[in-house]
């Protein structure tokens, strides 16, 4: 019975938000929080109505004494880091890269289309697809139109691109699964590297095959600097007084120190530094070196912040909705019962399941459904069968390989409506070189990412 009510909570909260009837954000709290006081007025487990609202706290802030590990460690790291990668962008890290790319493919096609994949796999280092889309395409567009080349080879890097480089732990789906599964964000991301390395050398295969399929179609167009060079967009002048191109070298050299310290902390003579910190003092710096005025430092902070809480908002939300499914033991009943009703044979490589899962539930749900309310199910189910919440972490990233086709993903509508291409034939497209992007990853985590089959 306490299953059905956790059960309720989850198909509540998808229905809600695929249906838009309600916000994610107040879905993840309303939902819980009225299905948790119903079973607490029942009074049948162990809790009351009147602990839910502990429940609740405890999600976001944590509480040793009831076992719940709260969100708000994600939510700092998340703020921080946002705000850092903003800041990066304003002050031009990514615009050397830009020109180099745009200089460097004349009018080759093969070179347009690996440059294409090279520069969206640096810019989606953000996390924002937005972002990517905005950069990359003001970069390569004029590019594309000058040579005559199909605006969905663009397209579809792009995406495939976003979606391996959105696995970092500040992007969208890698932060709901620390929320919702309470893993370490750098331990995580050690596991999966390999995996993103592997699949973006596969998004420059796809480039090299595209390329010269284009190259074959169209030849190679005499192009010189001085014609490239004027391709370039230049910045906007609200956005070009905050360039700071004589800092270059050592904003890369501060964003490298950031990285190292996230992925190898705690290795050989490196110390374990709290991720929040690390984009908390990073941050800090940064701000000191590029915008030492006050003014500035405001300008970017609100230029960036709106989207920053907006993140911190939907983490915050998942506290609730996941102390609330933990403090009543709903999450673990679910679990109980959903492993009744698997085989045995399939339970024993339950990690593997879990991937397979991934695909379907990350395209028709979004993170914040898959993640956050299925995900918590499926490790519960994981975790009886002797598999640790890092596995099943693990395995359910393979899973966005697919998810930014979803129509659920909002940043596609601005991709499609700037390259001009159909949704369904972009999806197709897409879906086809994802697969690669699918067995590739999947291979890594289950073999060099340690993950048991």
């Amino acid at each position: 019975m306490l299953a059905l009510f956790g059960l309720l909570i989850v198909i509540g909260f998808m229905i809600l938000i695929m249906t838009r009837k309600a916000s994610p954000f107040t879905s993840l709290i309303l939902v819980p929080l009225i299905i948790g006081v119903i079973a607490g007025a029942i009074n049948q487990w162990g809790f009351s109505a009147l602990d839910i609202p502990k429940y609740a706290i405890a999600g976001m802030i944590s509480d040793t004494d009831l076992k719940i590990k709260g969100v708000a460690g994600t939510a700092l790291m998340l703020l921080f880091a946002i705000l850092y990668f903003g800041l990066m962008l304003s002050a031009g890290l990514f615009q050397p890269l830009v020109n180099f790319i745009v200089r460097a493919v004349k009018g080759d096609p093969l070179k347009v289309l690996v440059g294409t994949a090279i520069l969206a796999l640096g810019i989606s280092v953000d996390g924002d697809g937005s972002t990517t889309t905005l950069v990359v395409c003001s970069a390569m567009l004029p590019v594309y139109r000058k040579l005559n080349m199909k605006m969905m080879d663009l397209a579809v890097l792009i995406v495939l691109a976003n979606s391996i480089m959105n696995l970092l732990p500040w992007g969208g789906p890698t932060a709901r699964i620390i929320t919702a599964l309470h893993v370490d964000e750098g331990e995580l991301l050690r596991a999966i590297m390999p995996g993103m390395i592997i699949a973006a050398l596969w998004v420059i295969v796809v480039a090299v095959i595209r390329g010269l399929a284009e190259r074959k179609r169209l030849g190679i167009t005499n192009l010189n600097t001085d014609s490239m060079v004027h391709l370039i967009d230049t910045p906007h002048e609200d956005d070009a007084k905050f360039t700071r191109p004589h800092l270059i070298w050592f904003n890369f050299g501060l964003t490298l120190l950031v990285m190292i310290e996230l992925i190898f902390g705690g290795m050989w003579f490196l110390p374990k530094v709290n991720s929040a910190l690390i984009f908390a003092i990073a941050l800090a710096v940064a701000l000191m070196a590029n915008y030492p005025k006050q003014a500035d430092q405001r300008e970017i902070i609100e230029k960036y912040g709106s989207s920053a809480v907006q993140v911190i908002f939907m983490v915050l939300a998942a506290g609730v909705f996941m102390g609330i499914l933990s403090g009543t033991g709903m999450s673990h009943a679910m679990g109980e019962a959903l492993a009744t009703w698997i085989p045995e044979r399939f339970g024993n490589h339950w990690p593997l399941i879990v991937a397979l899962i991934s695909v379907p539930g990350t395209f028709l749900l979004s993170n914040d459904a898959f993640y956050l309310g299925v995900l918590p199910v499926l490790n519960q189910v994981g975790i009886k069968y002797g598999f640790s919440s890092m596995d099943i972490a693990i395995a359910s990233t393979a899973g966005q390989a697919f998810h930014l086709l979803s129509p659920l993903v909002g940043f596609i509508y601005l991709l499609l409506h700037i390259t001009g291409v159909e949704m369904g034939k972009w999806q197709i497209q897409s879906a086809k070189w994802a697969i690669g992007i699918f067995v590739a990853f999947s291979l890594a985590i289950f073999t060099v990412g340690g993950v048991p089959l």
